[in-house]
């Protein structure tokens, strides 16, 4: 694994803390160039915020954290 899918992995097993605290996960299914696919799991699969859930939270701090042109997917 390279230091750019090592700092992703990293910082995502960071933000499940938080996730875990209302009840969901996450899971990552795929890093393929800046893209990283993550399944929500628990209380955040199916809640209404998930999609901001992603892009605000999570894909906003790879960004700031890592690299301003990660985009993340949902993988369902």
């Amino acid at each position: 694994m390279d230091s750019f899918n090592e700092k992703v992995t990293a910082l995502l097993e960071d933000m499940r803390a938080a996730l875990q605290g209302h009840g969901g996960d996450l899971e990552l299914v795929a890093i393929e160039g800046k893209t990283v696919q993550l399944r929500l799991r628990g209380a955040c699969g199916t809640c209404p915020h998930a999609i901001a859930t992603l892009k605000d939270y999570i894909e906003a701090t790879l960004r700031e954290q890592i690299d301003p042109e990660i985009v993340v997917e949902r993988a369902l």
